[in-house]
């Protein structure tokens, strides 16, 4: 009896074992390592992109933006906002013909959302990897790799990232919320080493006189 119970834990080690190893494809660990490695060698970027989101019900809204990211801080121009984070400080900033309004946060309490800077980062924690394939994406070949969620309570369950194969540039993702809804970002005119000065990711209300500001550090 004890011998079957030595070979069955035997047997069970080496199953998790290769499960575990199955988790982190090292295919696709040499893909990403190769795309945060050349994000983080970079002096920021800027780039257009597309976001579009569709659930069961078919095709939702799609809004195009402008994106600067640098290390950690990172500016997102969207038609009906813009956000400002200079790694310390998040701004979102809101604009009508007769309204301003700007609601200010800590940067660490945005920490385990995911976003333009840590989007690099994202399989280092709380994910397991592996590369599933290729595709022709914005007219390049990209690797498309996988991401799903180890734990249940992560804002999202399944990411995929699509990376140029010729340059391990990050082309754009696709996030699945688990309950039919797919968020897809796609970068276009995507300009590498942009030279920004810290100040451009920082919101000045000096210059919107009269704006409502909502400070909830």
């Amino acid at each position: 009896m004890k011998k079957f119970a030595l070979v069955y834990t035997l047997f069970l080690a080496l199953l998790l074992s290769f499960e575990a190893s199955a988790q982190k494809d090292p295919k696709a660990k040499t893909v990403l390592d190769a795309m945060s490695q050349k994000f983080q060698a970079m002096n920021g970027f800027t780039a257009n992109f597309d976001f579009t989101f569709q659930d069961a019900s078919g095709p939702g809204d799609r809004q195009t933006g402008d994106i600067a990211v640098k290390g950690e801080q990172y500016r997102l121009k969207l038609p009906d906002q813009e956000i400002y984070n200079d790694g310390k400080t998040v701004w979102t900033f809101i604009q009508s013909d007769n309204y301003k309004e700007v609601t200010v946060n800590d940067a660490n309490q945005m920490e385990g959302e995911l976003t333009p800077s840590n989007i690099y980062r994202l399989y280092e924690s709380g994910y397991s990897y592996k590369l599933i394939g290729e595709k022709q994406f914005q007219g390049k070949t990209a690797y498309v790799v996988e991401l799903l969620a180890e734990k249940n309570n992560a804002p999202f369950e399944q990411v995929k990232l699509m990376i140029d194969k010729s340059n391990s540039n990050l082309l754009g993702w696709e996030m699945f919320d688990g309950q039919g809804g797919v968020f897809s970002y796609t970068f276009k005119n995507l300009k590498l080493n942009a030279n920004l000065p810290a100040s451009y990711f920082v919101f000045d209300t000096k210059q919107y006189p009269g704006i409502e500001v909502i400070d909830l550090r």
